[in-house]
């Protein structure tokens, strides 16, 4: 246990002003202004792993941990490189140690990685801090101002999986957050927290809350979404089947699955027995928390449930190191791929497949889903997240033209009947717009009108 008391002072500028200023406020004018701060802090020498020293802005915070940790105590605002990548920002560490860190603190998206600092969102700068302060500093990292500026959704995502890396021995450091934000403490389950506001310090680790995610069965517009933060390709299949996973009604992981042969691999009667993981990914800000092998886990129960082999290749590390170790996956192969290019790559000086790079190929042996309740999810009718741009189109068409016929639109949209018709109908039965008028289906005789915003 260490005990610390610190005194500081500041002088004080004797002007015009600040003889003013303390004629309206009754404020004696010293020479020194003072404060003195106290607190019991639990010493390096004793066990435990995450640490906190929370407290309203001018408690002291930073004061006592300043004094207690020293040089171990990181403090936000250093620079990154203005241009160059984020992973260029490491000093001379490896990109091994680089990326395992990034992965750690829940910032698991390699085409961020290759962004530089200052275009990323306050969200993913934060974790990039974070990962910089673990990789960088020694066996103790007292992190100063934590979480104060990103939003509070962040800020627990990103406090729970520090916790659960540091936990897991992961990053083979202790943690100690100063913060003046007591929603992260219980993210942090920490072993001892130090309130300044009370000047207590308590110990024993408090229970995280729970995530509770809610899956669904969802239209492939929902890939809009997610896309950009998939570390590999931002193409979907037509023929997929998509899941996503909502917390607190907000979309935060989605999951596509395809037959196994649609890329030839396996005979047309084979495809039709096995289902094959197309793509998974987790919004950047909900990273870290294994949510996206929980998502993946799920879907992969559900085909086998309706009695389908269920198979996925990767070549994310951090998936292929969960699944390794799961009892709930079986490893078929784990190797590099060869760089055997395509002719028309070859011609086109670039290559679009996986070679040279580590991919992991498992098969799911987890438990099984219910078939009712499996069955259920399969059949269920997705909702679109988002309209596709032919749709918004016609739409907009609608909106500007009322009442005007199927022929018509497709003159001014510039497509077919037939394509407009099935924009037409999908707006009809989002209840977006009505239609009147004599004749079967899309008759030249009905209009169609858009509903009142």
């Amino acid at each position: 246990m260490i005990k610390v008391q610190k005194r500081v002072e500041c002088p004080v500028h004797q002007s015009f002003r600040t003889a003013q200023l303390a004629g309206m406020f009754d404020v004696t004018v010293a020479e020194k202004l003072s404060e003195s701060f106290s607190a019991e802090v639990p010493s390096t020498e004793e066990d435990w792993q995450i640490g906190v020293i929370v407290g309203p802005s001018g408690s002291g915070k930073s004061t006592i941990a300043r004094e207690v940790f020293g040089k171990n105590l990181y403090e936000g605002g250093r620079r990154w490189p203005k241009d160059q990548a984020v992973v260029d920002g490491f000093g001379e560490r490896s990109i091994k140690e680089i990326t395992h860190a990034l992965t750690a603190v829940g910032f698991s998206s390699p085409p961020s990685w290759l962004k530089p600092y200052r275009v990323l969102s306050n969200g993913e700068k934060f974790r990039c801090d974070l990962a910089r302060a673990l990789v960088c500093g020694g066996d103790l990292v007292a992190y100063d101002e934590f979480s104060s500026v990103v939003d509070r959704t962040v800020a627990k995502i990103g406090s729970a999986a520090v916790a659960k890396a540091i936990r897991k021995r992961k990053l083979g450091r202790r943690f100690v957050a100063v913060t003046c934000h007591y929603d992260v403490v219980e993210w942090l389950q920490p072993d001892w927290v130090v309130d300044m506001a009370s000047g207590r310090l308590a110990r024993g680790r408090l229970r995280r809350p729970k995530i509770r995610l809610e899956i669904a069965p969802v239209h492939y517009s929902a890939w809009v979404l997610f896309r950009r933060h998939h570390y590999l390709s931002g193409n979907l299949s037509v023929t997929a089947f998509c899941f996503a996973a909502f917390w607190e009604q907000q979309p935060v992981g989605f999951s596509a699955w395809v037959n196994r042969g649609a890329y030839g691999t396996v005979t047309r009667q084979q495809a039709g027995q096995a289902k094959r993981e197309h793509r998974t990914v987790v919004l950047p800000d909900y990273q870290g928390l294994g949510i996206g092998n929980r998502l993946s886990e799920f879907c992969a129960s559900i085909w086998r449930g309706l009695g389908y082999g269920t198979f996925s290749t990767t070549s994310h590390p951090a998936m292929i190191r969960y699944r390794s170790r799961s009892p709930h996956w079986k490893r078929l192969r784990l190797r590099m791929t060869s760089p055997s290019w395509r002719p028309e790559e070859r011609r086109a000086g670039k290559r679009t497949t996986s070679a040279d790079r580590l991919i992991g190929g498992f098969q799911y042996v987890g438990p099984a889903m219910d078939r009712a309740r499996a069955e259920a999810f399969v059949t269920a009718r997705p909702a679109p997240f988002a309209k596709r741009p032919s749709v918004v189109l016609v739409e907009s068409l609608v909106r500007r033209h009322p009442g005007a016929t199927v022929s018509l639109l497709a003159r001014l949209a510039g497509m077919s009947t037939t394509g407009v018709r099935r924009n037409l109908d999908e707006l009809l039965a989002a209840g977006e717009i009505t239609r009147q008028g004599t004749g079967g289906g899309h008759g030249r005789q009905q209009a169609f009108y858009a509903k009142a915003e």
